[in-house]
């Protein structure tokens, strides 16, 4: 039977009625306090003129409702889990009169012995309670003298409360207490994950939702957790609030519960809503495709450039996602004298996000800009550029190390090169070019990616020859380079010379019908990087394909047409230059296309 502890004398029935209805308000289990409770709570304590406190346990139950006197309030005793390594199991909600919300050295004590999920105070604000502020506390650790460390966060206004989800922080929190409760060092352990795929619509090809699913495995395994199971569910369409539906929602949440797990991965794009519904249902942290495959960029990135293009994607994906992300964006910098009167903790975290994506997209245009000025150079000075580009894990970063003599990061695992690397190839004529590997494409590469990575992929655009490598091992090798070639198209590079390079070859049969197949196709090579077999006849298809794009001339321009001389300086390599009575010799190389332009001064003799 619902009751109402604490300094009850004086309060009048029907208070006492409409207090014990919060009993009966619905609350989600990893939520703070709804805005409405903290709306209702605050309502009352001001109209009583006392504090009023309530527990919630984690399965969202309000257990009971304490009134105290005018500035503070009579915590009831309560069983819990309280072992060293473990919280109470149990968040406090209690308001302040007065409207500050900042929580207290009473409530910083009750929150330590008690051990308390979370402590959490509602500055009260009237007449409007829809404006109340709310902060709140939690034990975040312990320090070399075995004391409790806890830290305050806030205040947020009810709405920002309500999204705030806080269920997978209190299960990291816990591990962290485990370990520092055990006296070891407290060290990375593994995530564990689960997979989910959803197949629905037309699934027909030979990339079927096992096949994605099983990819989504090996990104898994790159990012650093441990797969501990996978999921299928089939629909006609997505759930637009589970995007799985409900009912399995239900099923993944008792097997995260029976086996401890830590993280949820979709193999397609979620709504901000639909990741948000999960984690409250779940009870664990939910990730998407891309938000993975951005995980694993942010770990690949080393150079300057790479590291704030992998921050612009992610920024501009968590943008429409900051609703209920809560402690996280405290990682993105500001903090006292950023905010402008009036914002709420959103306005301004958006703003600083906002903020944040216009100061990287400046200092990508300054990169973009020195970059320019290398390709004009080499473009000046006729030294032929070459992209690597193909499907990650391809072994264009093993062909780039194999063919320059380099020893660059490569590895058989997804995406295991970020970073574009740039190294100069001798070539069987003795010409020289500048061979550079590119970032791996993958299926539904995200579009934040791309968009953020598009200065360096301008590399490929303004290449004069691309080689496109595939891992002609892998089952689905073919539908690996449609998606670069669809990614390629994206980008405005389709249109380049493309020789294809069939890689692994070693893997098969050396007289296989497919390898002889592929031996076949035109303006391509059958190779092994990693054993060097086929190089030959690649460095020979180079050449070829090079050639057939510039030439090398002897041109004779008379004295009145010396602007006509003067321009060959800016669009060709002048090689020889010589001053003679009816006008200029000048020996040049330059791009094939630009060749009939100066054919009326070709010398005698020669041809292109």
């Amino acid at each position: 039977m619902a009751e109402i502890f604490g300094n009850i004398k004086g309060i009048k029935d029907v208070v006492l009625e409409e207090l014990k209805q919060i009993y009966e308000m619905p609350i989600l289990s990893g939520q703070l306090v709804s805005a409405d409770i903290a709306c209702k709570l605050a309502n009352v304590s001001e109209y009583i003129n006392k504090e009023i406190s309530l527990y919630i346990a984690r399965d969202g139950t309000i257990t009971s409702i304490t009134i105290g006197n005018t500035d503070s309030v009579e915590l009831p005793s309560f069983e819990g889990k309280r072992g060293q390594s473990r919280l109470s199991g149990v968040r406090c909600v209690h308001t302040h009169l007065g409207g500050n919300s900042a929580l207290s050295g009473v409530d910083y004590s009750a929150l330590k012995n008690s051990r308390f999920d979370a402590m959490i105070t509602i500055g009260v604000v009237g007449p409007d309670f829809s404006k109340s502020l709310v902060s709140f506390g939690m034990i975040t650790g312990i320090d070399e003298n075995k004391q409790l460390i806890c830290e305050e966060y806030g205040p947020l206004s009810l709405e920002a409360a309500e999204e705030f989800y806080f269920q997978n922080i209190i299960n990291t929190l816990e591990r962290i207490l485990a370990k520092e409760t055990e006296g070891t060092a407290l060290k990375e352990e593994q995530e564990r994950a689960m997979l989910v795929s959803l197949e629905w619509g037309n699934t027909k090809g030979a990339w079927t939702p096992e096949n994605s699913l099983e990819e989504l495995k090996q990104l898994t395994d790159t990012a650093g957790a441990l797969v501990i199971g996978k999921f299928f569910q089939k629909r006609p369409k997505p759930d637009p609030a589970y995007f799985i539906g409900k009912g399995k929602v239900g099923e993944l949440a008792l097997f995260a519960q029976q086996e401890n797990i830590d993280l949820c991965i979709f193999d397609d794009e979620l709504s901000p809503a639909q990741q948000r519904n999960l984690e409250r249902a779940t009870g664990v942290r939910v990730l998407d495709r891309t938000g993975l495959i951005l995980d694993i960029f942010a770990q690949r990135a080393y150079t300057n450039e790479g590291k704030m293009q992998v921050e612009l994607a992610q920024l501009k994906y968590t943008l429409p996602r900051i609703t209920g992300q809560g402690l996280s964006l405290s990682r993105l910098g500001g903090g006292i004298g950023t905010r402008g009167p009036g914002e709420t903790k959103l306005e301004v975290d958006r703003r600083r996000i906002r903020d944040r994506i216009t100061f990287i997209n400046d200092n990508i245009d300054k990169i973009k800009t020195v970059r320019n000025l290398h390709r004009n150079q080499r473009n000046k000075n006729q030294i032929a550029t070459i992209s690597l580009v193909g499907y990650t894990n391809a072994g264009k970063s093993t062909l780039l190390n194999t063919l320059t003599d380099s020893d660059i990061y490569a590895k058989d695992q997804l995406f295991a090169t970020l970073d574009p690397t740039t190294r100069k190839l001798a070539l069987p004529d003795k010409q020289e070019a500048v061979l550079t590997d590119t970032v791996g494409f993958i299926q539904r590469l995200p579009h934040q990616l791309v968009a953020a990575f598009r200065s360096t992929l301008e590399e490929v655009t303004e290449s004069d020859l691309l080689l496109h490598v595939i891992d002609v091992s892998h089952e689905l090798y073919q539908e690996q380079s449609e998606a670069v070639y669809e990614v390629l198209k994206n980008i405005g590079a389709i249109d380049k010379p493309i020789i294809t390079v069939y890689n692994k070859v070693d893997k098969l049969s050396a007289d296989s019908e497919l390898v002889q197949r592929l031996a076949k196709t035109e303006n391509s090579a059958c190779i092994s990087a990693k054993k060097g077999l086929g190089l030959d006849k690649l460095l020979a298809l180079i050449v070829e394909n090079l050639q057939m794009q510039s030439v090398e001339l002897n041109l004779s321009s008379p004295y009145t047409e010396t602007a006509k001389a003067a321009q060959l300086h800016e669009i060709a390599t002048v090689l020889e230059e010589n001053y003679t009575e009816n006008g200029v010799n000048i020996k040049v190389r330059l791009p094939f296309e630009l060749a009939k332009k100066y054919e009326q001064y070709i010398k005698t003799g020669d041809i292109y």
